[in-house]
């Protein structure tokens, strides 16, 4: 708040004394000097003014009052020794009488003096809220990390007063304390026009009166309510309560709060909503999520930047083709669930966003996938995905992967039982990982140790044992190709194929 009018007095320093009683706590938002008959003009009320009374007389000392009284400044300060040797009689029955704060200035004291106090002072407590407020927002933002409801009783403590977190329907989610749910039948009607859109600048499409927030003033209490979302149908409501009307400083506050809300109600899109939609499509759960796009379908898996998964978002809402995509939560990225016939439209979409992956096509013509459905499409596009990373490509195909025309023409129920039986015995002794390592190196020891983190002699050790266990010689292409073969039917078949050297079964290390 302003420094109130009393303040200023109370300062020694100006020597300030007040005819007219006790001064109020009037706030001073600024000083204003002038000798004209008729300053009113030139100010926008709450200011304290200060005159020498250059053009008082006794037959204008009472207009002079009036019209000051009329436009709400927060006082006169009067001084004393230039024109009047003290306040005149008239201009101090005028003030008393009509209820103007009027302070005497000794000779002594400039008014640039009182101007540089006031200013000094607002300028303080300009700083105090812009404190506040940033402190205010840095407690909202570590509330807000333990969820809506610990951000909402920490609002409630920085206004002192109440908070009601609403969501679209006006259903209460979240109330601090717990009778501010008593509210949620009164705002009801208020919501109504809250969840029109609210009209954008220049928007001449847009309803009038489709206000994002509104406030309500009731006996002894003050109410201000505020849409949750970025546009369109609000994603919920907040409503606060306070005695008195909210200061700048507690609007700056709310509108922290209102941020922070946004953001976590725009965050499902890429977590809590798009992995409920991830566990109906891919493991048959049932879910709110949004649905999958009818088949066939690819789904493409991406490693965005720094944008993050908005980045992500932002490219598909560039273009009507990403609004029949279904976006999910894959890893560190995403993974889009994509009509055939728009894959390499939404592809090009997320051109600079990050590397893609595409998968083969899944599903039937016109079906929505079944639960489970788009699992292997999604290790496809995982697996393409990371061979892009590897070879810098932006884009690469699963079809396109060394090797996916072989594994095409096999049969997949010879081709499981082969894979099972050569790799079991390599699997039980924990020597998989080092084999792969070393066939997918090519047969070279140096490389394979370096992917797998290893000494060379290490891997020597390890592949001489699993020679002895499988009974063939590792260095014999012929057996390095079934190996290959074995590797991949069992990846393809098993789930998303680990980078060489992530095994976890076999512990880096010197044998």
């Amino acid at each position: 708040m302003p420094p109130s009018l009393s303040a200023v007095a109370a300062m020694p320093q100006l020597g300030l004394t007040s005819q007219t009683g006790p001064p109020p706590d009037t706030p001073v938002l600024w000083v204003a000097v002038s000798e004209l008959e008729d300053p009113t003009p030139y100010l926008e009320g709450g200011e304290l003014v200060l005159t020498t009374g250059m053009r008082l007389t006794a037959g204008n000392a009472a207009g002079y009052v009036a019209r000051l009284v009329e436009r709400g400044v927060a006082g006169l300060g009067f001084g004393v020794g230039v024109i009047h040797p003290a306040i005149p009689d008239e201009l101090l029955a005028a003030a008393r009488a009509q209820g103007l704060a009027l302070l005497e200035v000794p000779r002594p004291v400039p008014f640039i003096a009182i101007g540089k106090a006031v200013s000094r002072m607002l300028a303080a407590e300009w700083y105090e809220d812009v404190t506040r407020a940033f402190q205010a927002q840095r407690e909202l933002t570590r509330a807000a990390l333990a969820g809506p409801g610990r951000l909402v009783a920490r609002l409630a403590r920085l206004l002192g007063g109440w908070a009601l977190l609403l969501d679209a329907a006006g259903d209460v989610r979240h109330a601090e304390p717990a009778r501010a749910r008593a509210h949620a039948d009164a705002l009801a009607p208020e919501l109504a026009r809250l969840r029109r859109a609210p009209a954008a600048p220049g928007a001449a499409d847009r309803p009038a009166g489709s206000p994002a927030s509104m406030a309500l003033s009731l006996p002894g209490e003050h109410i201000v309510v505020q849409r949750i979302g970025l546009g369109g149908r609000p994603r919920g409501f907040l409503a606060v309560g306070t005695s008195e009307p909210l200061a700048p400083t507690a609007h700056t506050i709310v509108g922290a709060a209102i941020a922070l809300l946004t953001l976590q109600s725009e965050t499902p899109r890429t977590a809590r909503d798009l992995r409920a939609a991830l566990a109906a499509v891919l493991l048959g759960r049932p879910a709110g999520g949004s649905a999958a796009p009818r088949g066939p379908v690819r789904v493409l898996a991406c490693a965005p930047g720094k944008g993050g998964t908005g980045a992500v978002l932002d490219a598909l809402e560039s273009d009507p083709a990403g609004e029949r995509c279904l976006p999910l939560p894959a890893g560190g990225g995403a993974a889009i669930v994509v009509p055939d016939g728009l894959a390499a439209t939404v592809v090009a979409l997320l051109a600079g966003v990050g590397p893609v992956g595409v998968s083969g096509p899944a599903g039937a013509d016109g079906a929505a996938p079944a639960p489970g459905a788009l699992a292997p499409a999604l290790r496809q596009a995982e697996e393409a995905l990371s061979a892009a990373v590897r070879a810098d490509l932006p884009v690469l195909h699963h079809s396109d992967l060394p090797g996916q025309g072989i594994l095409g023409v096999l049969d997949p129920g010879p081709a499981r039982a082969f894979a099972d039986a050569l790799l079991a015995p390599l699997r039980a002794e924990r020597l998989d990982g080092s084999v792969r390592a070393y066939v997918q190196a090519n047969g070279q020891g140096e490389t394979a140790a370096r992917a797998l983190g290893v000494h060379r002699h290490t891997l020597r050790t390890r592949l001489r044992k699993a020679a002895e266990i499988l009974g063939r010689d590792l260095d014999d292409p012929a057996v390095r190709a079934e190996l290959w073969v074995a590797f991949a039917v069992a990846a393809n078949e098993g789930g998303r194929i680990r980078h060489v050297g992530d095994s976890p079964s076999e512990p880096p290390g010197i044998a």
